[in-house]
C-alpha cells in the first residue's frame, strides 16, 4: 500500500512540471563512507554547472557530492566551457542535465548545450585518459546531451522508458534492475570491491534509454518488456528491448559511464510528507551504486 502511494506521487511528481520546483536535497542523507576509497589526496572531479545544469553540487545534487568528498575525491564545481587546458588538471568530469536554455520549459532547452568545440576537447581528454559520468534524463535532457553522448558512440533515445514488468507497482516509469530480475549486468561496477559493496537492486525514476557502441557494456540492462515514448503521455511506444538505463564503455586510455537518469543518484524529497527519491529510498543499493560508478571511472576497479 505504501509503495503504491509513493508511486502515485511520484508519477505526479513527474508529469507536472511545476511540482518539480518542489524537488530539494534531502538535508538528513547520510552521506558518510564506512571504508573510503581515497585517505588523502583523491582524484579531482570536475562537477559541471557551465550548461544551465539542472542539477547543481549545491543543489538537487549535494547528498552525491558530499558522498564523493567523503570517499576521498577533490569535487570541484565548473561554470566555464570544457577546453582542454581546463580539462587536463582533473581526473573524472561529471555532467548532469545539462540543458540549451536556462530553464527546462523554455525554448531550446532541448538543442545541444555543448558547443562542438566542447565536444571535441572532452573526448580528445578522455581519449587521453580521461573518465566521464554523463548523466542525462527523459527529454529535453537526453536532447540536450545527445550530440556529446554520440561522441562516445551512446546513442540517447530522448523520450521516456517504461517497464511494466520491472517497476514499482502502478508505475511502470520506475524502473528496478536487480539480481532476481537479471538486470544487473555482470561487470566491475556491479559487482564491487568486495561482498559488502555488491549490487543486489538499483531503481531509476522515470528515464530515456540509450544503446551503447561494440564493446560496451549495459550495467542497467532494459527487459524486453520495455517500451519507449515520445512523451509522458504518448499513447504510441516503440520497443526498448537490447537498450540500457545506464552504459559503461573504454574510450582510448579513458573510461565513460552514460546514465539515462539522474534522480537515482541524488537523494531527495519532496511534497509536505518528505517523500524519498533517490539514494535515500528504502530497500535499494543506490548509494553503493554511485560509489562503484566513481570507483571504476577512477581505476579502482578494473
Amino acid at each position: 500500500m505504501i509503495m503504491r502511494l509513493l508511486a502515485a506521487i511520484i508519477t505526479l511528481l513527474v508529469c507536472l512540471a511545476p511540482s518539480l520546483a518542489q524537488q530539494q536535497a534531502d538535508p538528513e542523507f547520510d552521506t558518510s563512507v564506512a571504508h573510503p576509497a581515497y585517505k588523502k589526496d583523491g582524484p579531482r572531479v570536475m562537477f559541471d554547472e557551465a550548461h544551465h545544469n539542472f542539477h547543481t553540487s549545491d543543489g538537487r545534487y549535494k547528498p552525491f557530492v558530499d558522498l564523493l568528498a567523503n570517499d576521498g575525491y577533490s569535487v570541484i564545481r565548473n561554470r566555464q566551457p570544457f577546453v582542454k587546458t581546463r580539462l587536463s588538471g582533473f581526473k573524472i568530469l561529471v555532467i548532469a542535465n545539462a540543458l540549451g536554455a536556462e530553464e527546462d520549459d523554455d525554448d531550446g532547452a532541448d538543442k545541444s548545450a555543448f558547443t562542438d568545440e566542447e565536444i571535441a576537447a572532452v573526448a580528445d581528454w578522455v581519449k587521453g585518459g580521461g573518465a566521464l559520468l554523463l548523466i542525462a534524463d527523459h527529454a529535453p535532457f537526453g536532447s540536450a546531451a545527445s550530440k556529446l553522448s554520440n561522441s562516445f558512440g551512446v546513442d540517447m533515445s530522448k523520450g521516456y522508458t517504461f517497464d511494466p514488468q520491472n517497476s514499482l507497482p502502478n508505475n511502470p516509469s520506475i524502473l528496478i534492475f536487480s539480481r532476481e530480475n537479471k538486470l544487473l549486468a555482470s561487470h566491475p561496477i556491479t559487482e564491487g570491491r568486495n561482498e559488502n559493496e555488491k549490487l543486489n537492486l538499483v531503481r531509476s525514476f522515470t528515464v530515456q534509454s540509450l544503446k551503447g557502441p561494440e564493446g560496451s557494456v549495459e550495467i542497467l540492462k532494459l527487459a524486453d518488456s520495455a517500451t519507449d515514448r515520445p512523451t509522458y503521455t504518448a499513447e504510441t511506444s516503440t520497443p526498448a528491448a537490447g537498450r540500457a538505463q545506464a552504459i559503461a564503455l573504454k574510450f582510448g586510455k579513458g573510461r565513460v559511464v552514460v546514465q539515462g537518469e539522474a534522480a537515482m543518484l541524488s537523494a531527495q524529497i519532496f511534497g509536505a510528507e518528505k517523500h524519498q527519491m533517490g539514494m535515500n529510498m528504502p530497500g535499494s543499493d543506490n548509494k553503493q551504486y554511485a560509489l562503484n560508478l566513481l570507483h571504476w571511472l577512477s581505476g579502482i576497479l578494473k
